[in-house]
C-alpha cells in the first residue's frame, strides 16, 4: 500500500493536520500494514487488537434481548445519563472504592474513549499542558491536541513498568492541568500499588499548591477488573479528590463495537456541580458522547457480568510459558489482556514483519512508543494460540 501522507499544504485545518501527526504511528498500522490487508484471512493467527474471537457472552445477548422490548413511550427516546444506569455504577464504585459516591455523580457515555475525550474538552484552556505515561494507549496524545492542549510524555520505570514519579514531578510546571494514569496499565499490565497511588496524591496535591492551580487526574480504568493472581487494583480516586474516575464496559464484556461507559466524580471532588455541567456541556458538543438507550437500560443486568477471567489466566499462563520454552523474553502482566515480550535481536518492527511472514500477526511497540517489544492480545481463543505456537517457534529459530 502506499505510504500515508499527513496533511501539509493547507487542504486540513492546522489542529487536524496536528492530530494526525499525533496518530501517524497508528494510522499507518492500521491502513498500511500487512496486517491491514490480511488480518480477515481466515488462517491467520491474529493477536493485534483486543478483538473477541469466540461468540459473545450469553447471558450478554440475552440481557439486550429483555431490554429491547419497550418499557414505555420514550424507551428509545434521546437518553443522556439514565437513573437507573448511573444508580447501578455509583453503588459499585461505593462497594469497590469505599467513596459515598452518588448517581449524579455519574455521567454516562459511550465508552472510556468518549470519557477521556468529553473530560479532556470540560477541563483544558488553549496552551494546557497534560502529563501522560509513555508506553501509551494509542490515542491520549491526539485527544490532548484536539482540544488545544500540550501532550507532556513521562516515561515508566523501564525495569518495574511502574510510576516514575520523579519524572512526572519534574514534568509538571505551571501549565499543568491533568496527569493521565491507566491501571492496570496497557501494554504492560502492571497495577499501581497503593503505596505509589498516595505518593503521587501528594505530589500532585503539592504542585497544585504551589502552582495556585488544581491539577486532575484521568484515572483510565478500563482493564480494573481484569486483574490476575487475586490482585486488587485500586482507583488513584482513593487517594486524591481531584480524579475523573474513567470506565468502559468494553473490555470485561468484550464487546468493543457496544459502547457503553462513564465519567464518575469522587464525592469529596470541589466544584462538582459546576463539573457535572461542564462534562454534560463537552458531550453535547462532542457528537452527543452518550451510550444508546438499549445498553443504558441492560446495564443492570450488564454489571455483574465478565468474561472468564480464569480461562484468560490459564491463557496468559500457558502463552507465557510456552513462549519462555522457546527462548523469548517475555513478562508475567498482572492484569488486561495482553503480553508483552522483547522482539528477539531488538527490532520490533522487522520481528513483527518475520512473525507476519508464518501468518502471525502481532501489534510492534513502536507503535505504542515503546520500540524492541511487541504486544499480543490474549483475546484469541485456545484453537489459535495452538496454532500459533510452532509458528512463534519457527519465527524466533529463524
Amino acid at each position: 500500500m502506499g505510504e500515508l501522507r499527513l496533511a501539509s499544504n493547507g487542504s486540513s485545518p492546522q489542529r487536524l493536520v496536528s492530530v494526525q501527526a499525533a496518530l501517524a504511528p497508528f494510522l499507518r498500522f492500521v491502513t498500511e500494514s500487512v496486517w491491514a490487508s490480511r488480518h480477515e484471512s481466515p488462517d491467520v493467527c491474529d493477536f493485534v487488537f483486543g478483538n473477541p474471537s469466540e461468540p459473545p457472552l450469553v447471558p450478554f445477548v440475552e440481557a439486550l434481548h429483555r431490554s429491547v422490548i419497550p418499557g414505555n413511550v420514550q424507551w428509545y427516546g434521546y437518553k443522556w445519563s439514565e437513573p437507573g444506569a448511573q444508580e447501578v455504577i455509583a453503588r459499585t464504585l461505593r462497594k469497590r472504592t469505599g467513596l459515598p459516591f452518588e448517581p449524579a455523580d455519574i455521567c454516562m457515555t459511550n465508552g472510556a474513549y468518549a470519557a477521556i475525550s468529553v473530560t479532556l474538552r470540560a477541563i483544558l484552556e488553549s496552551g494546557d499542558e497534560v502529563v501522560f505515561l509513555r508506553p501509551p494507549w494509542f490515542f491520549y496524545e491526539a485527544l490532548i491536541v484536539a482540544y488545544e492542549g500540550r501532550a507532556v510524555r513521562v516515561s515508566i520505570d523501564d525495569n518495574t513498568f511502574d510510576l516514575d514519579l520523579n519524572a512526572i514531578a519534574a514534568a509538571i510546571t505551571p501549565r499543568t492541568r491533568a496527569v493521565i494514569v491507566n491501571s492496570p496499565h496497557n501494554p504492560t499490565g502492571k497495577i499501581y500499588r497503593p503505596e505509589t497511588l498516595a505518593a503521587l496524591a501528594s505530589l500532585l496535591a503539592a504542585a497544585s499548591a504551589r502552582h495556585g492551580r488544581r491539577i486532575f487526574i484521568l484515572s483510565d480504568e478500563a482493564y480494573s477488573r481484569i486483574v490476575f493472581d487475586g490482585a486488587a487494583c485500586h482507583s488513584p480516586a482513593e487517594f486524591y479528590p481531584d480524579t475523573f474516575v474513567i470506565y468502559t464496559y468494553a473490555k470485561t464484556l468484550l464487546t468493543p463495537g457496544q459502547r457503553i461507559g462513564y465519567v464518575a466524580l469522587p464525592p469529596q471532588m470541589m466544584d462538582r456541580d459546576r463539573l457535572r455541567l461542564d462534562l454534560l456541556t463537552a458531550q453535547l458538543v462532542t457528537g452527543f458522547a452518550f451510550p444508546n438507550a438499549l445498553l443504558q437500560h441492560a446495564l443492570a443486568e450488564l454489571e455483574d457480568l465478565s468474561l472468564d477471567l480464569e480461562h484468560l489466566q490459564r491463557k496468559r499462563d500457558g502463552l507465557v510459558g510456552a513462549l519462555r520454552s522457546i527462548g523469548y523474553d517475555v513478562h508475567v502482566p498482572e492484569g488486561t489482556f495482553y503480553l508483552l515480550p522483547r522482539a528477539p535481536g531488538g527490532d520490533d518492527v522487522r520481528f513483527c514483519e518475520r512473525l507476519e511472514g508464518v501468518d502471525v500477526f502481532c501489534l510492534p511497540g513502536t507503535v505504542v512508543e515503546l520500540p524492541g517489544y511487541f504486544r499480543i492480545s490474549l483475546t484469541a481463543n485456545d484453537e489459535m494460540i495452538a496454532r500459533a505456537l510452532p509458528r512463534f517457534a519457527a519465527a524466533f529459530q529463524a
